[in-house]
Order: structure tokens, then C-alpha cells, then sequence
């Protein structure tokens, strides 16, 4: 038992209110429940009862139990003096108002409706489960669990848009900046991501935009700056950036970090950090102001088109500096450049909009709706419990329910969850 189900009883009347008595017996009516208070204070503001025909008008406050009133210290704080009624599931001690009255109070768990307790030890059942609803979900609606699915989706989104709100102001407001850090953090992939981070950080982005229509000086910067070009290799294309860097660190005071930071251990080759810096800097070298180009990309094939970049061909046949490898195009793929726009494109896009004051919902949704869905252990294990996953806009969805709100038992506050109880 928790407060959560006491605050959802009363806030939805999951009670018998025929004959309705507090603890004293005297006849209670509700007129008005009250708004629910997620601030400090009492649960409930502005509440309306009839205590044997006596009407009031102030708060009520809920605990489990009676005495919960002293372990908070409410008599003492003069926030809690306009509470009209103690709601509890056990009455265990006599509160006193600062008028030596006892405060009224309603035992819950006397009058509360059978199936809405049942149906809640049932999801909050001590039986281990990978979400508490795992056997009931398919029984819900599906207007419910889309409308849901749509609320969790934009959640997710407002969630990582504030994140890279930090960013933002650590930039001084600068977008091209903070795309450029965000791309290279999923460039890096979740192997790499906080090395390819480190790695954008570590120069003034103002040095990129001097640079970035020189390839050579380009590369020079990233690899250089990746520390890369440290070792000695016996390759002429490395020998090229490795003189050009020593001009660059020179006249612009760059301090590389250590290539150690990189993991090549366990990975396919195409996703070899050389290769995702080489992307990077083709994407970089061919696309001035890519943050204004995304902003005004629509369409998911036009994202793809932006993403057609073609390495150097030097990175055609390798993929490290010091073999020569197979011939191939090292180009982005499809599922890649949807991770892009799943993690970073789509949340600094939502930003944007959203600080410039106007949100355009269908644009996200469409994009996500026409992007596969994600893999990973969480989808699969939806679609193992028989939740049907078509697209990424349904998984991010997913993934909010299952991180922010299964995880944490916070079922009172999921519409299927509410829906459960209520059966």
C-alpha cells in the first residue's frame, strides 16, 4: 500500500459514498474533492464536505496513517491549518488541530471498492515481472494505449529536448555547436559516444567553421584532434595530416586528446571510430550551416539525401591508417542516419521550435511514424509479451513507458495502469 493509491482512490472516488461516516460516525458528503496539489502543502485545495450537515471548505490530507501526521511534522506547519478532513487507510492515532479539536478523518480502506484494491495489489503484486502489467496490457483498449503511446512519445521528446537546453546555454545559444557535439556523441555510437563528445569539445567550433572548407585542413583537425596522428605510420596520407595538424595545433593553440579514449575492441569495422570521424568530416566538408539545412528539411527522404556523403578515398580501402583493407564505399546507412534523427535531430529540431514558440507535433510524428523500429532488449521484450511495435515512434514511446514508468512503478500515474485499476 502506498499514498499514490490512496491520492488516485480519492481524487476518482474509488469508494462507496452511500452512507459515507468518518471515524467518529459522523455523516460525511463530498461536494468537491479538490484540486490535486503536487507542490508542498496539503494533498487536496479547495475541497467542499458536509460533516453532519455542516459545510467546510478547505484541504484535506492523506497519509497511510493517522499518526504520519506527526512523523511530517503538519502540526507545526501553518500550511496544514486549513485541512478539513485527514484521509488514512489506518486511524492509529487522534490528531488534534491547533484549536484542540480532533481533526476529522475518513478511513479509507473501509468504504474503498474491492475490485480497485484488488486490481491494485494485483499490479503491485510482489511477484517478480518485467513490468507489472505484463499479462493484463493486451486487455486494454486501443484508444487508450494510442492516445497514451502519444503522450509518452512527446514526454521522451520534451525530456531530451531539456537536456540539450543545457547544452545550449554552455553554448552561449550557439545550434551549429550543439549539433555538431550531439552528431558527434551518436557518431560515436554508445561504444564511443563519450570519446566522440570529448573529441567535439576539445576545440573552439569556431575553428571548424574556419577549416571546414578545406578537407585536408578538416581532417588534420578531427584525426589531429582525436590523436591520431600521434603514432608513426608509414603512409603518406597520414605523414600529409600529420604536417598539417602541427600547423594548425600551432596557430590556433590546439591540445589533443588521447586516441586510448577510442575503442576499436569488438566492433564491425564500419563502426570503427577512424571511419565515423572520416563520415563526420565528410559531412561536415560538404554541408556549411547543416543546422540551418535540418531545420528546414521536412521529409525523411530528404534527411537521407542530406546524409549522402562519400568518405575520402583513402578511407575507401582502409579502416584504420595502417592497413589496407577491401574496397568499399564507407557510406551512412539508412538505420544509421534514423538513429540520428531518433537521438538528435528530431529533439534539437522539437527545441527549437519550441524556443522560437511554436511546436509543429505533426511533423515529429510523421517522420518517427515512417522510421522503423528501434532494436534493442526493451522492444523486444514488448513484442515477446505481445505489444506490437511498428515503428520508431512507437518504440521511443515504449521506452518512456518502460524507463519512467514500469521501472519505477509508477503505474497510478500510466493510463494503463489507471485503466487496470479501474476495471
Amino acid at each position: 500500500m502506498n499514498e499514490d493509491f490512496l491520492h488516485y482512490v480519492w481524487q476518482y472516488q474509488l469508494f462507496s459514498i452511500d452512507d459515507l461516516k468518518t471515524a467518529t460516525k459522523d455523516a460525511l458528503s463530498i461536494l468537491k474533492i479538490g484540486i490535486h496539489n503536487h507542490n508542498s502543502g496539503p494533498d487536496f485545495l479547495n475541497t467542499q464536505l458536509k460533516i453532519d450537515n455542516q459545510l467546510w471548505i478547505g484541504n484535506v490530507e492523506i497519509h497511510l496513517k493517522s499518526s504520519d501526521w506527526y512523523v511530517h511534522h503538519h502540526e507545526v506547519d501553518e500550511n496544514y491549518d486549513a485541512v478539513i478532513l485527514h484521509v488514512v487507510w489506518e486511524d492509529d492515532a487522534t490528531v488534534f488541530m491547533k484549536n484542540n479539536k480532533p481533526l476529522p478523518v475518513l478511513v479509507l480502506k473501509d468504504f474503498v471498492f474491492s475490485n480497485a484494491l484488488n486490481n491494485y495489489r494485483n499490479l503491485f503484486s510482489s511477484k517478480p515481472r518485467w513490468i507489472p502489467c505484463e499479462k493484463e496490457i493486451n486487455t486494454i483498449d486501443n484508444f487508450t494505449v494510442d492516445n497514451w503511446k502519444e503522450r509518452l512519445f512527446f514526454e521522451r521528446l520534451e525530456r531530451k529536448s531539456n537536456e540539450m537546453n543545457q547544452l545550449l546555454v554552455e553554448n552561449k545559444n550557439d545550434y551549429e555547436v550543439v549539433l555538431f557535439q550531439l552528431l558527434a556523441k551518436n557518431f560515436g555510437l554508445k561504444v564511443n559516444g563519450d570519446a566522440f563528445l570529448y573529441l567535439a569539445k576539445s576545440f573552439d567550433f569556431s575553428v571548424l567553421r574556419k577549416v571546414r572548407d578545406d578537407e585536408k585542413q578538416l581532417t588534420s583537425l578531427l584525426f589531429g584532434q582525436a590523436g591520431f596522428l600521434e603514432d608513426v605510420v608509414e603512409e603518406e596520407y597520414h605523414q600529409e595530416l600529420k604536417n598539417e595538424y602541427k600547423y594548425l595545433q600551432h596557430k590556433y593553440q590546439l591540445n589533443a586528446i588521447s586516441k586510448n579514449q577510442f575503442s576499436f575492441f569488438r566492433m564491425r569495422p564500419p563502426n570503427f571510430p577512424t571511419i565515423r570521424i572520416a563520415q563526420l568530416i565528410s559531412l561536415y566538408h560538404l554541408h556549411a550551416n547543416l543546422f540551418s539545412k535540418m531545420m528546414q528539411t521536412e521529409t525523411l527522404k530528404e534527411f537521407y539525401d542530406l546524409f549522402e556523403v562519400s568518405v575520402n578515398p583513402f578511407w575507401k580501402t582502409h579502416f584504420t591508417f595502417d592497413k589496407v583493407s577491401k574496397s568499399s564505399p564507407k557510406k551512412l546507412t539508412k538505420s544509421f542516419v534514423d538513429l540520428l534523427l531518433i537521438n538528435t535531430i528530431v529533439p534539437l529540431k522539437f527545441l527549437y521550435q519550441k524556443n522560437r514558440g511554436g511546436v509543429s507535433e505533426n511533423d515529429f510524428l510523421d517522420i518517427l511514424q515512417k522510421i522503423k523500429t528501434e532494436k534493442n532488449s526493451i522492444i523486444s521484450k514488448f513484442d515477446e509479451i505481445g505489444v506490437s511495435v511498428k515503428n520508431a515512434y512507437e518504440s521511443q514511446a515504449l521506452l518512456e513507458l518502460k524507463n519512467n514508468y514500469c521501472a519505477k512503478k509508477q503505474c497510478l500515474q500510466c493510463a494503463i495502469g489507471i485503466k487496470l485499476v479501474r476495471k
